[in-house]
């Protein structure tokens, strides 16, 4: 198997070369199962474990898409990933549960496509934290609105994804007709990765299996009484085009709960942090503050009410989710400091 149709390259390379490993031993995650994972080598398709934690070479746990080492010897049921390469991009969230720590959804992917339907589950707000998490991945997000053909003027639609995402491609398609999809393969050129976030049956594995040219991946039909589609893809895979371009479909996520979102929220809401910075006080709470941009903004209508009130639940959770990872660092020097406490406690012995 040729490892450049799956993204290799000379950056990639250095990091192998960098941790001391040979190309015999690496491949890239194509499907995740939990404990078990499909993983693309020079050798072809295999089936590796996922390593101890005492016996990675770096604290990172394998995404799909990431290029990993492995360990293959006698005596090994099978093969196990024993390090990961250092990552150009990656999608995270806050992972689900009350653990405090982030899910690596998807890795050194180019292009993320930030799939709507055109039919009752467009949701702009939504899409808000979907290029939240798309600039802050590294990838170029591109908007992709589906089932145009359902829809009777999708040139509102887009109109309206412009508004809040300003500078960013916006393409309505349908996997019926096959309007628009010419102009996706653009940007699945060989050895390129695009991945695919959205919610559960928004269309992504329809819009897959139509670039591929086959059923790639397993779809349902929309429920006929709200429109809405099935849940359909339950794991991450990544999917070779006939091009050479790679697409890597993920499971619908209607909770997005974000991990970090400095640099996406600067850039999907920089209008408002415009205003903010334009208000006559530096501490303004924009509530009865003189010379307060935002409230100005709210008044005229050029920002609208339920987009500002996006960005004040955004802020309150991203506050949230800092207390807590605060909360868990207290708690990791506290036991680390437990420990170096035993250790001085022999040494004085």
């Amino acid at each position: 198997m040729n490892l450049l149709q799956y993204g290799w390259n000379e950056t990639f390379a250095a990091g192998l070369s960098g941790i001391g490993a040979g190309p015999e031993q690496v491949g890239r995650v194509i499907a995740d199962f939990g404990e078990q994972m499909r993983i693309m080598t020079k050798e072809g398709e295999i089936v590796a474990g996922k390593a101890a934690k005492k016996l990675m070479s770096q604290p990172l746990f394998p995404a799909v898409g990431d290029w990993v080492v492995l360990l293959s010897e006698a005596g090994l049921d099978m093969p196990y990933v024993t390090a990961v390469l250092p990552r150009r991009t990656k999608f995270s969230r806050a992972a689900a549960g009350p653990e405090v720590r982030e899910q690596v959804v998807a890795a050194n992917v180019d292009t993320v496509f930030l799939v709507q339907s055109l039919n009752r589950d467009f949701n702009l707000r939504r899409l808000e934290r979907y290029l939240i998490i798309g600039w802050e991945s590294g990838a170029l997000p591109v908007v992709v609105l589906t089932k145009a053909d359902c829809c009777d003027d999708a040139l509102e639609y887009i109109a309206r994804v412009r508004e809040v995402a300003p500078g960013v491609d916006v393409h309505a398609v349908s996997a019926a007709t096959g309007e628009g999809m010419e102009e996706l393969r653009r940007y699945l050129q060989p050895g390129a990765t695009v991945a695919l976030l959205g919610s559960s049956g928004v269309g992504k594995s329809t819009l897959v299996n139509t670039l591929c040219g086959r059923e790639a991946l397993a779809t349902q039909a929309i429920r006929e009484n709200d429109g809405r589609g099935r849940h359909t893809t339950t794991h991450r895979e990544l999917v070779l085009l006939p091009e050479g371009g790679l697409i890597l479909d993920t499971p619908g996520m209607r909770m997005l709960s974000m991990w970090e979102a400095a640099t996406g929220i600067s850039e999907v809401f920089g209008d408002i942090e415009q205003l903010i910075d334009a208000c006559r006080f530096r501490d303004c709470g924009h509530s009865n503050e003189p010379g307060c941009a935002v409230r100005e903004a709210l008044g005229n209508g050029s920002l609208p009410v339920d987009r500002w009130q996006s960005w004040l639940k955004l802020q309150r959770e991203l506050a949230h989710l800092e207390a807590k990872k605060d909360g868990r660092l207290r708690q990791e020097n506290k036991r680390w400091g437990k420990e170096v406490a035993k250790i001085a406690k022999r040494f004085k012995r």
